[in-house]
C-alpha cells in the first residue's frame, strides 16, 4: 500500500499549555520535532510530523496549542488545536498535576466525537503525589511518564498502539472478484488526469487486481466497445469514472457488473449505505435549499471541475435551478457549517477511513444528509441501482428506501 499522508496513523497531542506535550512527543518519537520551552503558549499553530513509530507503523504526529490559550490571538489557536481532532485517528491528552475544567471539556470532546484516547500524565520525574489525580484518569487508559527524563515512553507507545482503532479492513475492489478472472477499468485521459499519473483509487484498484491473482485491463472510454469485444469472456467487472457512467452503462451489457471508482471510494473509505439514504433529500431539496460541496483536499479547480461546476450545474437542473453551492475544502471539518440542507462529498482519497466516518457521524449528528460524489452523480444519471448491484446492503437499501420515493415524486 502507498505510503501517503492518506494511509497514516493520526496522533493528536492536547492538553494545557506546558504540560509538556512538545517534549513528550520528542521523546516518543526520539528526535526533536517539537519547540520546547518553559514558556507558555510556544506551540502556536499544530505541527505536523510525518515519520514511523514501533510497533506504531508510518503515523503523524501533530503537536497542538494548549487549550487554555489567552487572549484574541489564544482563541484562535485553540480552534485549530480543535480542528485537529478531526484529522486524528487517536488523541493523547497530556496532563500534570494541575487537572482542571480544561482536562475534563477535552475528555468531553473526544467522547463526543468518538475519537480514542489514552492519557499520559507527565512530568512524574517532579516531586508531586501521583495518588491525587489517580482517581481523575482511572477510569481511561493511561500510563505515567516524564518527557524530559524519557521514562515510561514504552508504556505510552504500548497504550497508543493498543488503543489505536484498527480501521475496519474494507478493500476497494478484491472481494468483488476471484482469481483468475477480469476486471475492465475505464480510465478517461482528460483534464482531471494529472500528468505522467494516475488518481490513487485507479493505482488502488490495479494493485488489488494484481494481488487477487486476477487480470486487469485498464481502457480508455473510447476503446471501451473495442475491448469488450475483443475479449473472449465477459468481465467480472467494469469500473468507470462517475463523469461518464451513463455513457459506460450504455456501452456494458446489463448482465456484466458495473461500478464507478467514486462509489467503490465510499464503500472503502466511508459508509456506502449512510450515502444511499442521503439520496432520499435530494428529491426533497427545493430551489431556496443550500448545499455544501465538501472536498477532502486543496487542489487547483478545473474548467470543468467535477465537484465544482459539474454537479452544481446536474443538480439544479434535477430540481429547476435556484440552489446556492458553498465549497469547503481541505482536511478541516468546517465549524460554521450553517444550516445546510445536503452535504456532497468527494470520494475522500486522501484521507482516512477514520477521518471520512469522523466526518459522516458529524454530519449525521447535525442531521444533514450527505452523499459523495459518485452515489449522486450515478442516480442523477440514472443508472444508480445498477451500479449498486455489486454491493447488496446498499443496493437493497436503495429498492426499499429510495427507488419508490424518487420515482413518486
Amino acid at each position: 500500500m502507498i505510503a501517503t499522508g492518506g494511509y497514516r496513523k493520526y496522533l493528536a497531542f492536547f492538553g494545557k499549555r506546558n504540560v509538556g506535550k512538545s517534549s513528550l512527543i520528542n521523546a516518543l518519537v526520539g528526535q526533536d520535532v517539537s519547540i520546547v520551552s518553559d514558556v507558555p503558549g510556544t506551540t502556536t499553530d499544530p505541527v505536523y510530523k510525518s515519520l514511523e513509530i514501533h510497533p506504531i507503523g508510518p503515523v503523524t504526529v501533530v503537536d497542538t496549542p494548549g487549550v487554555d490559550d489567552v487572549g484574541e490571538l489564544g482563541e484562535l489557536r485553540v480552534k485549530r488545536a480543535l480542528k485537529a481532532m478531526y484529522k486524528a485517528d487517536i488523541a493523547i491528552l497530556v496532563v500534570d498535576q494541575r487537572w482542571n475544567e480544561y482536562e475534563d471539556w477535552l475528555i468531553e470532546q473526544f467522547i463526543k466525537m468518538d475519537l480514542p484516547f489514552v492519557i499520559a500524565v507527565n512530568k512524574i520525574d517532579q516531586s508531586w503525589n501521583t495518588s491525587e489525580i489517580e482517581p481523575k484518569v482511572s477510569p481511561y487508559p493511561h500510563c505515567f511518564v516524564s518527557g524530559l527524563k524519557k521514562t515510561g515512553i514504552e508504556d505510552l507507545r504500548r497504550l497508543i498502539s493498543e488503543n489505536l482503532p484498527q480501521e475496519e479492513d474494507i478493500p476497494l475492489l478484491s472481494d468483488l472478484i476471484e482469481a483468475g478472472e477480469t476486471v475492465l477499468l475505464v480510465v478517461p485521459i482528460d483534464l482531471g488526469a494529472p500528468k505522467g499519473r494516475l488518481i490513487m483509487p485507479q493505482v488502488e484498484a490495479i494493485r488489488e487486481v494484481l494481488d487477487r491473482e486476477a487480470l486487469c485491463l485498464v481502457v480508455k472510454e473510447r476503446e471501451l466497445r473495442w475491448a469488450l469485444q475483443m475479449m473472449k469472456e465477459a468481465p467480472s467487472l467494469v469500473v468507470a469514472d462517475s463523469h461518464l457512467i451513463s455513457r459506460i452503462a450504455a456501452d456494458v451489457p446489463d448482465e456484466i457488473p458495473l461500478t464507478t471508482f467514486s462509489i467503490l471510494e465510499a464503500r472503502h473509505k466511508g459508509d456506502l449505505v449512510e450515502m444511499v439514504k442521503g439520496i432520499k433529500r435530494v428529491e426533497e431539496l427545493t430551489p431556496e435549499s443550500k448545499i455544501m460541496i465538501m472536498e477532502g483536499c486543496s487542489h487547483a479547480p478545473l474548467v470543468e471541475d467535477i465537484g465544482r461546476v459539474k454537479i452544481p450545474r446536474w443538480l439544479s437542473n434535477h430540481i429547476g435551478g435556484g440552489l446556492s453551492f458553498e465549497i469547503r475544502a481541505g482536511r478541516d471539518f468546517p465549524e460554521d457549517i450553517g444550516e445546510i440542507d445536503l452535504i456532497i462529498h468527494c470520494g475522500g482519497c486522501t484521507l482516512t477511513r477514520a477521518m471520512m466516518m469522523r466526518r459522516i457521524r458529524e454530519a449525521r449528528r447535525r442531521g444533514i444528509p450527505i452523499v459523495n460524489y459518485g452515489v449522486l452523480i450515478s442516480y442523477l444519471h440514472g443508472v444508480l441501482e445498477r451500479v449498486l448491484r455489486p454491493f447488496p446492503d446498499a443496493h437493497t437499501i436503495y429498492i426499499e428506501e429510495i427507488e419508490g420515493v424518487t420515482h413518486e415524486n
